[in-house]
């Protein structure tokens, strides 16, 4: 036993000392060059390596400063920098044959510039494209590999930079502290992998799941199923949101996406937090959590949303349609349909549309059933379509005070809240303001009011109304008027301080129109009408 003991710690000496002894016989640099030409032939770029050298107890060797060259139709810069790179090699076929088997590779602080064309095209994707030669062996006697067969154990990298840029008004996008890793790596077959990055700007990333196999001269098509998390999210810091568009907010999102080499399908659900939707808005007071379904087309850009539930806390909506990613700005047709939503909820969200009720007012009951469709560059977006409000309550504002006459007409007492029977009305809006037209409001406290306005993105107010008034009120019966009453009237202002005038011409017409018959009552009767819009004279000053 002794004799085995002493055989097995002599041969433990020896290895010992030919991993010592290795680094003075073994020029490290001499591979350099081939593994830079092996490392070029399988990436189609060319790949540059500072400085080698063999580190025996860890098992491999380091390189430094190794670069890999851009696509030419690209940038003249490099694709990536590398600090450092850590390579592990199979020791014993480099002591007996002077052959580097990559295990690892560790890729120490790398820099990585992501660019895209305006037709959509990668600089990544050609990645491997051009390596249609074998690439060399390392040492004389051993076979070449084909690229597509190139397989390592582990491949990380660790501490990363990338930036992301398209070319157009957007800032470019970087990710940060990234780190990769790839097990059992092999281009030719399905292969695990795991991402996690920081946002700059705001947020973190994180990708788990299989990929592969890679496709040569087209990367991007190389399909996947992971799960996809993405965590509060600055959308306007981190540059995904253009300013132009005005949207703003905190997001993130759990789910997964999958890629058949084509077409990407996310299925997940999203919570944004003070979400902002125009530039003259303020941060949403709530969250918004939407439930999404959609696919995108990587070769053609465009994708749909093929089922997209918004929830407001009770209140839910469901929005669908198309988009097309542009140079500029995002295209998009989308529809959004919801019925009988509790404006309570709605509230909330009314900010982050830059949507102003009258100063001091809130919302106490009610709901809203919507039917849009957006159409556009998401910066110039046009929306159209219908809205329909019913059983409003408006606490702190006194529609009926506003119009003080055609209260006094209709004989019914103020109070300090406006309440709204039903409302419909149609409208179109653009960056250039709010059109609205259909107007048909049954408030109880004036009667039906009918008629159409705009609402200019400063929120100025240009309204033309009429209010009809029921021939049952007393003071009608007074005047003489045996039908109901139609009387014209403005609202200008703005929408947090509104202000209402009778249209005193529009009065005298439709009045003169009513009494056609009888000229001399139709005076007296106009002229009992608009004494009412009169405001009475102030005292004179007592001596």
């Amino acid at each position: 036993m002794k004799r085995y003991l002493r055989i097995a710690g002599i041969a433990v000496a020896l290895i010992l000392l030919i991993v010592v002894a290795l680094p003075l016989f073994f020029n490290a640099g001499q591979f350099r060059p081939v593994l830079e030409e092996r490392l070029s032939a399988a990436l189609g770029r060319d790949v540059k390596i500072g400085d080698l050298k063999l580190s025996l107890f860890s098992g491999g060797a380091s390189a430094s400063d190794v670069t890999v060259a851009d696509d030419p139709a690209f940038s003249k810069e490099p694709f990536l920098r590398a600090k450092a790179v850590a390579i592990g090699v199979e020791l014993w076929p480099l002591i007996v044959s002077r052959q580097i088997n990559v295990t690892s590779l560790t890729v120490e602080q790398p820099e990585i510039m992501v660019l895209q064309s305006p037709a959509g095209d990668w600089n990544f994707s050609s990645l491997g494209g051009k390596a249609s030669a074998p690439a060399p062996p390392l040492t004389p006697g051993t076979t070449a590999t084909n690229p597509a067969d190139l397989s390592v154990k582990l491949i990380r990298i660790s501490k990363g930079r990338l930036s992301m840029n398209n070319g157009g008004k957007s800032k470019p996008r970087t990710l940060e502290k990234v780190n990769v890793e790839l097990r059992d790596f092999s281009g030719a077959s399905s292969f695990p992998f795991s991402l996690e990055a920081d946002v700059a700007g705001g947020g973190s990333i994180k990708l788990e799941g299989k990929a592969g196999p890679i496709k040569p001269a087209a990367v991007i098509e190389t399909p996947f199923d992971a799960s996809l998390t993405l965590t509060r999210l600055d959308l306007a810091g981190s540059g995904f949101a253009q300013p132009s568009s005005g949207v703003a907010g905190i997001v993130s999102l759990d789910g997964k996406a999958a890629s058949n080499g084509r077409v990407v399908n996310v299925d997940g659900k999203v919570k944004a937090d003070n979400l902002k939707l125009a530039k003259g808005g303020s941060p949403a007071k709530r969250a918004v959590e939407v439930e999404l379904v959609l696919a995108h087309d990587l070769a053609k850009r465009d994708g749909t949303l093929q089922r997209s539930t918004i929830h407001i806390g009770a209140a839910q909506a469901n929005l669908s349609g198309t988009y097309r990613l542009t140079e500029a700005s995002p295209v998009v047709s989308m529809k959004l349909a919801g019925s009988k939503m509790a404006l309570t909820e709605l509230a909330t969200i009314l900010p982050a549309l830059d949507v102003v009720l009258p100063a001091g007012s809130t919302i106490e009951r009610g709901t809203l059933g919507v039917d849009l469709a957006s159409l556009g560059p998401f910066d110039r977006l046009v929306t159209t379509g219908s809205i329909n409000a019913e059983d409003v309550r408006l606490n702190n504002f006194d529609l009926g005070s506003k119009l003080k006459t055609i209260q006094q007409l209709s004989g019914i007492q103020g109070e300090p809240r406006t309440t709204i029977q039903s409302l419909t009305a149609s409208i179109a809006a653009s960056p250039e303001g709010t059109s609205v037209r259909d107007i048909r409001v049954v408030a109880p406290a004036v009667g039906e009011l009918t008629g159409a306005g705009t609402i200019s993105p400063q929120h100025a107010l240009n309204f033309q109304m009429r209010a009809t008034v029921r021939a049952s009120s007393h003071i009608l019966t007074a005047l003489g008027q045996k039908g109901d009453l139609t009387i014209p009237f403005v609202i200008t202002g703005t929408s947090s301080n509104p202000s209402f005038q009778p249209d005193v011409k529009g009065v005298a017409k439709e009045t003169l129109q009513q009494y056609s018959k009888d000229p001399s009552k139709a005076i007296d009767a106009a002229k009992g009408i608009m004494d009412l819009f009169k405001k009475p004279k102030d005292p004179p000053p007592q001596k």
